[in-house]
């Protein structure tokens, strides 16, 4: 393979950044990378990182950082409003017993603080406030411009951009747009003080005729508590005609029609849940609206000095808690590619596409089974899906299924196991 001294990421998100820090590391690669936010985001809720990807993570000396900041609690309990438990599950046991690593619920601002640290350790370069315009190959470099006038040029670009990625518009693939998946999320951060000890040391999921509903612990100390109601949702229409103005004129609506909604849905709620349902919302200063968008499957991921990481290649629906972990997963797989000494980089991409190709249409398609789920039903269909569930897991229990790893044998594996 060509020497590669120098690489340009686009984007400082998780992906971004651990890329930074794999190849700087691993490969030897000076790295500069470019975010065209103003700084680092604070924006999202609480994000699920399963055992395939905090090995990962660990793997760059950044678990105990992650742990010590999140929850670890993998116990979800199934509740019904109306008929009390359905049942209780372990997500992420048997993976752990695997791998020695379990589940992890955090901030995202939490797990980019964490991921700023190491780079500002490794001082690993990062410009904000730089918008790429234009990417321009040759024979032996590439080299990137941005908005502002200012170029850089390197021997690869790595476009860690997320789902809306420039790297993909303007170079590698124009034609693959995202598209909406039907289901939108809204959420809330909210502390725990005064609220039952169940919502702090375990998960809950609700089935509702909207949507699932649900609640995570995502701190340490269980003070804080991510709630989430993810639902099927007509993608709004406005008046402009322009779509990201029509889901902001949803945005600004979210608040008072969620609170009717749950309102409503809580009003036939019995035991608990009723009066819980009621304290969280009055709990709520503020409601994040998150349309789930997804790309196509067939997209262009390379071309002969450019590739896309992550979202910006293959986002997918959040509905397995797996985006980290595939951005993870490509990063360790692409730093292994390279160090492939008598591979040219085109070479080192194709060797790439075909390891992940297969493992990322599979956890897309569990992505989009799940979201399957929030689809809004009547009260009848609500009521046989909870007893569905009550036997399901009765089942599961009684048969020792567990033992089988059923749900959770794609968290065991090892992309440095891979043969290359």
């Amino acid at each position: 393979m060509p020497s590669i001294s120098k690489a340009i990421i686009i984007g400082a998100g998780p992906a971004g950044l651990a890329a930074a820090l794999q190849l700087h590391r691993k490969n030897n690669i000076d790295i500069t990378v470019y975010e065209l936010r103003h700084e680092p985001t604070t924006v999202g809720g609480a994000i699920g990182i399963f055992a395939n990807g905090l090995r990962l993570l660990h793997r760059l000396g950044l678990h105990d950082a992650l742990l010590a900041r999140g929850s670890s609690v993998g116990k979800i309990h199934l509740q019904s409003l109306h008929q009390g438990s359905i049942g209780s599950t372990d997500i992420s046991a048997w993976a752990a017993e695997k791998t020695g690593f379990g589940y992890l619920r955090i901030l995202r601002r939490d797990l980019q603080d964490v991921l700023f640290d190491a780079i500002h350790e490794e001082q690993i370069l990062v410009h904000f406030s730089k918008w790429l315009t234009s990417i321009k190959e040759d024979k032996s470099s590439v080299t990137v411009t941005f908005s502002d006038g200012s170029t850089d040029s390197a021997d690869v670009v790595i476009g860690c951009d997320g789902i809306h990625s420039s790297v993909r518009r303007l170079h590698v693939d124009p034609s693959i747009k995202p598209e909406y998946s039907g289901i939108a999320g809204s959420s809330s951060i909210i502390s725990t003080a005064g609220l039952p000890d169940m919502l702090k040391t375990a998960a809950n999921v609700i089935p509702t005729t909207a949507g699932f509903m649900s609640t995570f612990p995502c701190s340490a100390s269980g003070d804080q508590l991510y709630w989430m109601l993810s639902r099927e949702t007509p993608i709004p229409h406005s008046e402009s005609g322009n779509e990201r103005d029509g889901w902001e004129e949803r945005r600004q609506q979210e608040m008072d029609m969620l609170k009717n909604a749950i309102r409503e849905v809580s009003k036939s709620a019995r035991g608990e849940w009723r009066e819980i349902l009621t304290k969280l919302l009055d709990r709520m200063e503020f409601i994040g609206f998150y349309p789930v968008f997804r790309l196509p499957l067939d997209g262009k991921w390379y071309t002969s000095r450019t590739i896309l990481l992550g979202d910006a290649a293959h986002a997918m629906q959040p509905h397995a808690s797996q985006g980290v972990s595939m951005a993870m997963e490509d990063v360790f797989l692409l730093s292994r590619v390279l160090q492939k000494q008598e591979w040219g980089l085109e070479d080192a991409f194709a060797r790439y596409e075909s390891i992940r190709r297969p493992r990322i249409n599979e956890i897309y398609q569990l992505a989009a089974k799940n979201g399957q789920s929030r689809k809004a039903m009547g009260p009848w269909a609500l009521w046989v899906r909870e007893n569905v569930m009550w036997a399901g897991l009765g089942l599961y229990r009684i048969l020792g299924l567990e033992s089988w790893g059923l749900g959770q044998t794609h968290l065991v594996y090892d992309i440095d196991e891979v043969e290359l």
